[in-house]
């Protein structure tokens, strides 16, 4: 089993050890959901009207909480973890090659 593999991000290929990869892609989730609970935040601020409560100030006293943090983090990491062994068995089924082991 190799300790490289490929990590593919818009444009660019990099060969990286495979906890890197996993990292990134655990750091892209929490992104993502971050980017999504700002999309939700402002979008519930446009629609309610209120005194002058700034959504992205919202947005930012939730997201710099630890224990969200924290769940996003956990949530993004049991995910990836557990892809990857679910893709792992999968292989391990097929004797350990892609396509049957043809």
């Amino acid at each position: 089993m190799s300790d490289k593999t490929m990590l593919i991000l818009p444009g660019k290929k990099f060969g990286v050890p495979k906890i890197v990869k996993r990292c990134v892609q655990v750091l892209m989730a929490v992104v993502l959901t971050a980017a999504i609970v700002l999309a939700v935040v402002l979008a519930a601020n446009l629609l309610v009207a209120r005194g002058r409560v700034d959504g992205l100030e919202l947005w930012l006293s939730f997201i710099r909480r630890t224990d969200i943090l924290a769940t996003m983090g956990l949530t993004a990491l049991v995910t990836v973890c557990l892809v990857y062994w679910q893709r792992d068995q999968e292989r391990g089924s097929l004797g350990g090659r892609p396509n049957g082991g043809r």
